[in-house]
């Protein structure tokens, strides 16, 4: 059982979770809003051996230096790898200090997201419909940049309205082959596809100015992730051409200057933060603090 557990920021989780808390520390504390600085963050968490946070704020080194107490640090949002997360796990590890996160919480909502929007766009359904005459998604020809979890399950949605899917990944996957959905090496997906869904883990770019001149005019591209797939002035260039972007966020975005863009369009609003989707947040940051105090 941790003596004192500080939730640096709000971490979305459910108020039967928030109340489970209690069980595993002597003392929580949580905080309703973001901190704003690091040294914020080091008063926040002070004396505390336990920290959870979300995704809007980072604890760094210099963080973990001033804080000598903590022993665990919940991400109460998505891991993946060390590379992409917002704690400095590297040298958490160093310090003996474990670090949790989660995966695959919000994913069902993305894909709702990805399907209504492109709907909306083939169909003119409240705006100028993507083709002369309004079409549907069979036969649409949709590569996935991504085939993780959120990749698989949008290509698995398009598929069932049939959907010609191919994707790039960093191999081949059996299960997807066995689905009928066709490895293309990154420049000919991009070529051939009608449709680009990016679906890569936070600050991973693979689109650069040659894929995007392999990309080419009169193209829809997602991006799913946390952070924009590309670099911006390639990205800028390529927008000025008869293409769509869609993004739900402005981080997956990269700049606000770009949301009245009028080849942009996105939502402002993280399509994976549902009702359902903090139940699987909540559950699964439960499972973690257990397993730790086992």
């Amino acid at each position: 059982m941790f003596q004192k557990l500080v939730a640096i920021e709000p971490v979305s989780l459910v108020p039967s979770a928030e109340k489970t808390l209690y069980s595993f520390a002597g003392q929580v504390v949580m905080y309703p809003d973001v901190p704003a600085s690091d040294d914020e963050i080091i008063a926040r968490i002070g004396d505390a051996d336990a920290v959870l946070l979300s995704y809007t704020s980072r604890i760094n080194r210099y963080v973990l230096e001033c804080c000598p107490n903590v022993k665990y640090i919940g991400m109460c949002c998505s891991l993946y790898s060390p590379e992409s997360a917002n704690v400095d796990i590297r040298y958490a590890n160093k310090r003996g200090i474990t670090v949790t996160g989660i995966r695959d919480y919000g994913d069902e909502g993305v894909v709702e997201y990805v399907v209504s929007e492109l709907v909306r766009c083939l169909h003119g359904f409240g705006q100028e419909s993507w083709e002369e005459l309004p079409r549907e998604i069979t036969g649409l020809k949709v590569g996935i940049v991504g085939l993780g979890k959120s990749g698989g399950m949008i290509a698995d949605a398009l598929k069932f309205f049939s959907a010609d899917i191919s994707y790039y990944a960093r191999s081949e996957k059996e299960a997807a082959t066995a689905k009928g959905y066709c490895f293309l090496p990154l420049e000919k997906l991009l070529a051939e596809s009608e449709v680009i869904c990016c679906c890569l883990n936070k600050n991973t770019v693979l689109l650069h100015a040659e894929e995007f001149r392999q990309m080419g005019d009169r193209k829809i591209l997602f991006n799913t992730g946390l952070s924009p797939a590309w670099d911006e002035a390639p990205f800028i260039e390529w927008l000025e051409g008869d293409n769509l972007c869609f993004c739900d966020t402005i981080g997956a975005l990269g700049s606000e200057q770009l949301l009245n863009h009028p080849h942009v369009r996105c939502m402002q609003v993280s399509t994976g933060r549902t009702r359902q989707a903090f139940d699987r947040l909540s559950a699964k940051v439960l499972a973690n603090l257990s397993e730790y105090n086992g």
